[in-house]
């Protein structure tokens, strides 16, 4: 079975205030101390599964977990030993019975022993509340994972829905979210006890992982796999930067999602449940992405601009400040970026429509087309807004160069979703082409970005003028370049299956 929940992280400061509003008449407070098990060569961790044996109380319980969505469901199995002396044995046979459980057995086969990794020491203060139909648990767990002499801090809300439908779920989450600060953690404790039992500080940024588009969807059911996509990807690495143990391309992965969502919302607004939310949900989310991204060009620059300019025998040149506004961290746990985060999840869950029923026989062409239909419509709109813009490039303005990139973006990432929806080699032909045009005009904006910050550090160190002259004459280059890869861009053609 699945367990569907939600958990948030509590700031230090809200502490006093959540556990107030948590110790009503109704909770109860239970121990639960836990051991999590894995074999020498921690095959368990790398099938996603995580194997526990936890005292509740005074209750022995082994559960196993395997994944789900990577940010709201999880495959769960409990089983509630009985009464008995002592610490009970695990025993991956009590799993057998389920498709988690033959997983784990065949983990197994080999007779590899199970070996305790690290362990839980958690009280957990939890109640069940009600809301918009459905039965909620509110569970506030404080307390410590434990992996040898190391421990770290417990101190989270995990809402996780008993009875009802998720939507309810998610606007519970909202309301908890926003009255106490709280910042969405996908990081399972079993995760964070793994990091800390073999001492991985960081862990590699997550990137996208799209699937192909099943041509049976509808166009809500489309627009909620997008959507949903691009949070399993955007929430890994918000986690790893909320948490202050991200590296520079956490952050760069985190804009990825968060600028595909936004393209993908803009171009197939019409598919939602309520496109005027889609459209608000994509303008609002350009604040935090615009702080992201003030970081970001500082990443940049140091990756490629230093190293070149140093090898074009630039002098020493001072260090570029750090760009004014909150720090990427703070951005992530903000109420508002948490607050947009499950917009975006309830926009998906709305946006869900009952299967359609698999067609089959003369009908399956008709179902395919369906889909393919209404998305050559949304498409091509941005296609010709490309073409028509491509004229005349090279004597544009910045702003309308700047504005040609952004609108390939959304074409590429609307292509990237619907692409096995399209004639195939029309479609991979074009996709190549805009991934080409994005590269060329990506350095181009780097070069304009850099250009405008040296500029602005001249007048405080004059060295900073050969990096101005330095860039003026790459970005003349390079926009040459970029204009040539636009025209064979816009030679490509819009072909659909």
């Amino acid at each position: 079975m699945f367990e569907t929940e939600l958990k948030f992280q509590v700031p230090a400061v809200q502490r006093p205030a959540l556990l107030k509003a948590m110790a009503t008449g109704t909770a109860v407070t239970t121990r639960l101390q836990a051991v999590y098990a894995d074999t020498a060569d921690r095959r368990l961790a790398t099938a996603g599964l995580a194997l526990r044996l936890r005292k509740e109380g005074r209750v022995w319980v082994q559960t196993l977990k395997g994944r789900g969505d990577g940010f709201m469901q999880r495959l769960e199995h409990e089983v509630r030993l009985p009464a008995q002396v002592g610490v009970p044995t695990l025993d991956a046979a009590r799993h057998r019975e389920t498709a988690v459980g033959q997983k784990l057995q065949a983990l197994l086969a080999d007779g590899a022993p199970l070996l305790p990794v690290y362990s839980t020491d958690i009280r957990r203060l939890h109640r069940q509340v009600r809301h918009a139909g459905a039965v909620v648990e509110l569970a506030y767990d404080r307390g410590h994972i434990m992996a040898g002499d190391q421990r770290v801090v417990v101190d989270e809300l995990e809402l996780e829905l008993k009875r009802g439908n998720n939507g309810a779920l998610v606007s519970l989450a909202q309301r908890w979210a926003r009255r106490f600060d709280l910042w969405w953690d996908v990081r399972t404790k079993s995760e964070r006890g793994y990091r800390l039992a073999f001492d991985l500080a960081q862990v590699p940024a997550t990137r996208a992982g799209l699937q192909p588009m099943p041509a049976d969807h509808s166009p809500g059911q489309a627009l909620a796999r997008m959507v949903s996509d691009s949070l399993a990807q955007a929430l890994p690495n918000a986690a790893e930067i909320a948490s202050d143990s991200s590296t520079p391309e956490h952050l760069h992965q985190l804009r990825v999602a968060l600028r595909r969502m936004r393209s993908l919302l803009r171009v197939f607004a019409a598919w939602a449940a309520d496109p005027a939310e889609a459209l608000a949900l994509q303008a609002d989310w350009r604040e935090p992405f615009v702080l992201l991204g003030a970081a970001r060009d500082i990443d940049v620059m140091a990756e490629w601009l230093l190293p070149a300019l140093a090898a074009a025998g630039a002098p020493d040149l001072a260090p570029l400040p750090a760009p004014g506004g909150p720090k990427p961290g703070e951005v992530v746990r903000s109420a508002a970026f948490n607050q947009l985060m499950l917009r975006s999840l309830a926009l998906a869950l709305a946006a869900r429509q009952p299967p359609v029923a698999a067609a089959t026989g003369a009908d399956a062409p008709a179902a395919a087309r369906k889909l393919s239909t209404q998305a050559g419509e949304q498409v091509k709109r941005h296609w010709r807004r490309v073409r028509r813009d491509i004229k005349g490039f090279e004597q544009a303005e910045l702003e309308a160069q700047h504005t040609l990139r952004k609108r390939i973006k959304r074409l590429r990432y609307a292509l990237e979703a619907v692409q096995t929806l399209m004639k195939r080699h029309q479609g991979e032909a074009l996709l190549k082409a805009t991934r080409r045009a994005l590269l060329a005009l990506g350095r181009l904006n780097d070069l304009v970005v850099a250009e405008a910050r040296y500029r602005q550090q001249a007048p405080q160190d004059p060295q900073a003028w050969f990096a101005v002259g330095y860039l003026v004459a790459q970005r003349q280059q390079v926009l040459q370049q970029a204009g040539k890869v636009l025209l064979r861009l816009r030679q490509e053609s819009l072909a659909w299956r």
